[in-house]
């Protein structure tokens, strides 16, 4: 196995004890930023969870820098993504910071997709992802990071960053999910 590939697998990884952090009962207190009083655990989970969302970066970097883009690697990469995202919005859902109906809707997409990549792939062909599909991603982490962080810095000044984030990602994951499905058609068209 190669070096992007095991980064992509660290990816994975992490999201147990993203989770940990984000949803265990751990009584490590709260810190004050900007006048928002954040659980500690939380900020720890927010660490995790952006390490994780770095490492998307870095194994596509080394696999391109060093020719080792593989099979495998476009098939776990967009997979680490939504196991990552996935893990997220549950988590924030949980703990009441996001609406249950976003989550679903970002949620519902990530497993169409990934039912389109499996079909393809028994036909042999591997699906990567698109620069739309690599837009989504992006509005979804930085959306997940302004709810982890409670909208902080923006909250001590009134602007709804967290609120824009969330549709924005809620948006794209609907264009590009339409986009996906339009471009890979043939793929559920020749299943039947």
């Amino acid at each position: 196995m190669n070096v992007p590939n095991k980064i992509t697998l660290s990816r994975i990884g992490l999201i147990p004890l993203f989770m940990l952090f984000l949803l265990a009962p751990i009584p490590l207190g709260t810190a004050v930023l900007f006048g928002v009083e954040i659980p500690v655990s939380h900020l720890v989970a927010l660490f995790l969870f952006v390490l994780a969302a770095a490492t998307d970066w870095l194994d596509g970097y080394y696999a391109r820098k060093w020719k080792l883009v593989t099979n495998f690697g476009k098939f776990l990469d967009p997979l680490a993504d939504k196991l990552l995202v996935t893990a997220a919005l549950v988590g924030l859902v949980e703990i009441g910071t996001i609406p249950a109906w976003m989550a679903i809707i970002i949620i519902s997409r990530e497993f169409a997709v990934t039912g389109i990549r499996l079909v393809a792939a028994s036909d042999g062909a591997v699906i990567a992802a698109s620069k739309l599909g690599k837009w989504k991603t992006v509005s979804q982490i930085v959306a997940i990071i302004a709810c982890l962080l409670y909208n902080v810095p923006f909250a001590a000044v009134g602007f709804p960053f967290m609120i824009i984030a969330l549709w924005v990602a809620t948006i794209l994951t609907i264009v590009s999910g339409v986009d996906y499905f339009l471009k890979n058609k043939e793929f559920l068209l020749k299943s039947k």
